[in-house]
């Protein structure tokens, strides 16, 4: 069904994709299969939507734009069931969603509050079985980034630590209405299984984490004094004098079991 172009707002960062190639692409890369339960973040003017829906049969949508709604309603008409959840997706239970399912989570997420969704989707990593995102290329790289890397960092080592996290495709600017000023990438994550999860308290990690990539050029000695005497982060056989970005995050999972337990030191 035609309908006249949505006017994008700014405030949300949207930008829409409208690249036929690229949208099979990303199906092709979802691979949705009948009846699957699958959640679709920031459906845009449905450009995914769509031919996820059709595949599908039903679908659920989340989308902080009101004015989209109806629009989606008519473009859904005839295609399948398709739920629209008019929210801000930060403030969406994944796992009430889910209701003891398995979520697969997919979506166009803007790029100015990226990294916020992804570490969202983490709290409720437990509902779901996998995730494929468009985001910022930048975004992806770090994701994906490894130790040493300079771009590697707190979004690498707390992403890699509960999902394997695997780029799919580059997405040029000119794929979308209006184009951004960077480059795109969609990116697969996929939740470890419990046997690969770090064994320890994810609050304490992720304070460990934080508190090492906080001033990035500080060493662990410096940048954790307030959470690990340096004797500590000897003893586990990591060198006080590294920075944050020359750990491997299984290092940041032993300074963590530290702090929750020091007679593991």
């Amino acid at each position: 069904m035609n309908q006249p172009r949505h006017q994008h707002k700014k405030q949300f960062g949207q930008h829409f994709l409208h690249d036929a190639q690229v949208i099979e692409s990303i199906v092709r890369a979802i691979a949705p299969r009948a009846d699957e339960n699958v959640v679709e973040i920031g459906p845009g003017d449905g450009a995914l939507t769509l031919p996820l829906l059709r595949a599908l049969g039903r679908l659920t949508v989340i989308e902080l734009d009101r004015d989209l709604v109806p629009r989606l309603e008519r473009a859904a008409q005839g295609v399948g069931e398709l739920t629209i959840i008019q929210a801000d997706v930060l403030g969406v239970d994944f796992t009430a969603l889910a209701q003891g399912q398995r979520l697969r989570v997919v979506g166009n997420l803007p790029y100015n509050i990226s990294s916020p969704i992804l570490f969202h989707c983490l709290d409720h990593v437990d509902a779901i079985d996998d995730m494929h995102f468009m985001l910022q290329q930048e975004v992806v790289e770090r994701m994906a980034a490894a130790p040493g890397s300079k771009v590697y960092g707190r979004l690498s080592v707390m992403l890699q630590l509960a999902c394997r996290v695997e780029p799919l495709l580059h997405v040029p600017p000119q794929a979308f209405r209006p184009p951004p000023k960077v480059d795109s990438a969609v990116v697969r994550l996929v939740p470890r299984p419990p046997a690969e999860l770090p064994d320890v308290d994810a609050r304490v990690l992720a304070n460990v984490v934080r508190a090492a990539f906080g001033q990035r050029r500080k060493t662990l000695a410096n940048a954790l004094r307030n959470l690990l005497d340096t004797d500590v982060i000897t003893q586990v056989g990591i060198d006080p004098r590294l920075r944050a970005e020359q750990l491997a995050p299984a290092a940041f999972v032993e300074l963590a079991q530290c702090l929750a337990d020091p007679k593991q030191a």
